[in-house]
């Protein structure tokens, strides 16, 4: 009599087990050290459009829009629409064309009825990223760098 065993011998099962746990351990550490990278992107494309925001409700609107930025508290929000704070971990600072480098206290970035704004660069930083967040004088416009 012929008997036909099938299954899996004990080598084999280790084998796949071990295989599944480097790969889980590997992932692990791949997503821990993407982490900080992506909150500081969301960080950076939030803050431009809050002052994307703000400019299009001073279009829409017809009343002047301020934008605070807190270095402070490090907060940041349209006026009378509420404050965002700044992850742990991310720097910020403010170059005026005419104040030059603001580095503590609040600014004000102020929309007119045009869309224009007195222009600047929001600066933000961590330990190993810089992203510059420029904005046009005459037209309002809002690029990342």
């Amino acid at each position: 009599m012929n008997s036909n065993r099938s299954g899996f011998t004990l080598l084999e099962l280790i084998i796949v087990i071990f295989l599944i746990t480097l790969m889980l351990g590997l992932s692990g550490v791949f997503f821990a050290n993407t982490l900080p990278a992506s909150r500081f992107n969301a960080t950076t494309r939030e803050i431009a459009s809050t002052i994307r925001q703000a400019r299009h409700l001073a279009l829409l609107n017809g009343e002047k829009q301020t934008i605070t930025i807190d270095m402070d508290s490090r907060s940041y929000g349209i006026e009378g629409r509420g404050n965002k704070t700044l992850p742990s971990g991310i720097n910020i600072k403010v170059t005026d064309p005419l104040a030059g480098e603001i580095t503590n206290g609040k600014y004000h970035m102020a929309f007119h009825t045009t869309g224009s704004s007195e222009g600047g660069t929001v600066v933000l930083w961590n330990s190993s990223r810089e992203a510059r967040i420029n904005i046009d004088p005459v037209a309002g416009a809002v690029i990342i760098k």
